[in-house]
């Protein structure tokens, strides 16, 4: 083989020698943004429209939610039909929507809310005369709520206790919450490991 071609393909082969790190790098560069993308297209509508962590800070929800439990809120239910009596929910206060409280639906849209002498009582068009609450997963059940309230809800808007009610900021201290307040449903407790597990189902159809 003549010199010259000899000099020729030596250098062919150092141009390719070099390039060959600027390729892998491309592809790996390109997988990593593919990847992310991939990740995006699938986190985020999980994050903001179906599932959300939250973390429980305070007392208000005591004996069912403790501070630090981390839950799962269910965003998606919500979307298919209304919330429900009972229910445990992740809101943003409505004094300042930048902050968010977890407690639990007593009053529904259109209905009448009494707190009376401790007991807890709801009127709407099936108990116009009123009906009074049973709540069980109170410490201890059925416990005594004050001070009096009464207060009527109009069109999408719900009342709210804390199930700790002697030491919980709620409706009764700044009124009722906006539908389009309402996150979503606690419906899944991450942490502590011993509490693992779906949370308690207390809602109720009327």
């Amino acid at each position: 083989m003549p010199e010259e071609e000899k000099n020729n393909n030596f250098l062919t082969s150092s141009v390719q020698d070099e390039n060959e790190p600027k390729d892998i790098f491309r592809k790996e560069f390109f997988g990593v943004i593919k990847m992310l993308f991939w990740a995006a297209l699938i986190v985020l509508p999980v994050r903001y429209y179906i599932a959300q962590p939250f973390v429980v800070k305070g007392s208000s929800m005591e004996p069912n939610f403790y501070d630090s439990d981390y839950l799962i809120v269910d965003e998606i239910s919500y979307h298919l039909r209304s919330p429900r009596r009972d229910e445990p929910i992740v809101l943003r206060y409505p004094k300042d929507p930048t902050e968010f409280f977890i407690k639990r639906i007593i009053g529904l849209p259109g209905e009448t809310v009494e707190i009376k002498d401790g007991r807890v009582m709801v009127k709407n068009s099936e108990y116009p005369e009123g009906l009074i609450l049973d709540q069980s997963y109170l410490d201890p059940p059925n416990r005594s709520t004050y001070p009096n309230v009464t207060e009527k809800l109009g069109d999408n808007e719900y009342f709210v206790l804390g199930d700790n009610r002697d030491f919980s900021s709620d409706s009764r201290i700044w009124g009722s919450v906006p539908r389009n307040m309402i996150i979503g449903r606690a419906f899944f407790r991450a942490w502590p490991w011993s509490d693992l597990g779906f949370v308690k189902d207390y809602s109720l159809s009327y």
